[in-house]
C-alpha cells in the first residue's frame, strides 16, 4: 500500500485554538481514527489505515486532539469533554456522512462518548485495546491522593511519552464520564480487538465493555500473543479485515 501524505486542514475553536485533521474523501462510511492518550494521527495504526483507505478508495478522517500532534493548545488543558468536543468540531467542518469510529486505547473510551453524541450517524465501532473508565480502575488511593495534592500525576511510559502526565482536570472529567457503571446505550455493531498479553489495559476490560453495551451485535476478538500496541503486521491485517467487514 502506498502512503500519500498531505498537509493538514484546520478547524478553529471558539477560543482560537486550531485543530488539525486530514480528510481523505472516498466511498462508503467515513472511517475516523481516534488516537490513544498522548498519541496523534501519525501513529502506525492510523497511518496504515490511511494507506489502506487510499488504496481502496474509502473515506477516512484522522485528527489530533488539542495539545497533541499538529493541533494547537496545551496538552495538560485537555479533558475527555474537551477532546470529545474537538472531534465533534472536526466532524462538523468535514461534513461527513455515516461514520465508523475506531478507538485505540483511550480513544476507545472517547468513541463511546462520540457514539452517544452522534447517534445514528455512527454505524459501527472498533475498539483496539479499548480503555474506558481507566481513571476509575487504573488509579489506587495513593495516586488519587497525589492528584488531589499536586494537581497531576506523572508515570513512566514504554511508548515514547516520558513522563505520561495525567492532570486533576482530566481525572475529574474521567470520573464524570464513566460508562461501564451500567448499560451503555449504543446499538450499532461493535468489534473489540484486544491482546491477551496487554500489560496496560487488561483484556478483561473488553469483555466487560461487551457485556455493558446494549447492542446485540458485539464481537470480542482476542489476540493471544498480542500486546497493547497491536501494531505488528498481523495485528494491522486483523484490524483492516475487521474494518473492511463493517464498511462494506
Amino acid at each position: 500500500m502506498t502512503r500519500v501524505e498531505h498537509p493538514p486542514e484546520f478547524v478553529t475553536r471558539a477560543d482560537g485554538v486550531r485543530l488539525a485533521y486530514r480528510y481523505l474523501r472516498g466511498k462508503g462510511p467515513t472511517i475516523i481514527f481516534l488516537p490513544g492518550y498522548m498519541s496523534d494521527m501519525q501513529g502506525g495504526k492510523a497511518q496504515a489505515l490511511a494507506a489502506w483507505a487510499a488504496d481502496k478508495g474509502f473515506a477516512m478522517l484522522r485528527l489530533d486532539y488539542s495539545g497533541c500532534g499538529e493541533s494547537e493548545g496545551a496538552f495538560e488543558n485537555g479533558t475527555l469533554d474537551i477532546w470529545r468536543d474537538d472531534v465533534l468540531a472536526v466532524i462538523a467542518q468535514a461534513t461527513v456522512g455515516p461514520i465508523i469510529l475506531i478507538g485505540s486505547s483511550f480513544g476507545g473510551w472517547l468513541m463511546l462518548l462520540l457514539a452517544e453524541a452522534l447517534g445514528d450517524q455512527v454505524i459501527g465501532l472498533v475498539g483496539i485495546a479499548a480503555a474506558p473508565d481507566f481513571t476509575d480502575w487504573d488509579f489506587d488511593d495513593a495516586d488519587r491522593a497525589t492528584i488531589a495534592a499536586t494537581g497531576r500525576i506523572e508515570r513512566p511510559s514504554d511508548y515514547g511519552y516520558d513522563p505520561m502526565v495525567i492532570t486533576q482536570g482530566f481525572w475529574q472529567s474521567g470520573q464524570r464520564n464513566l460508562r461501564m457503571t451500567g448499560k451503555i446505550g449504543i446499538d450499532c455493531p461493535v468489534r473489540l480487538i484486544h491482546g491477551q498479553c496487554d500489560p496496560d489495559v487488561p483484556w478483561e476490560t473488553s469483555l466487560k465493555l461487551a457485556a455493558a453495551l446494549r447492542s446485540s451485535d458485539v464481537q470480542t476478538i482476542w489476540v493471544k500473543d498480542g500486546d497493547h500496541r497491536l501494531s505488528r503486521d498481523q495485528d494491522i491485517a486483523l484490524l483492516i479485515d475487521t474494518v473492511t467487514k463493517l464498511a462494506c
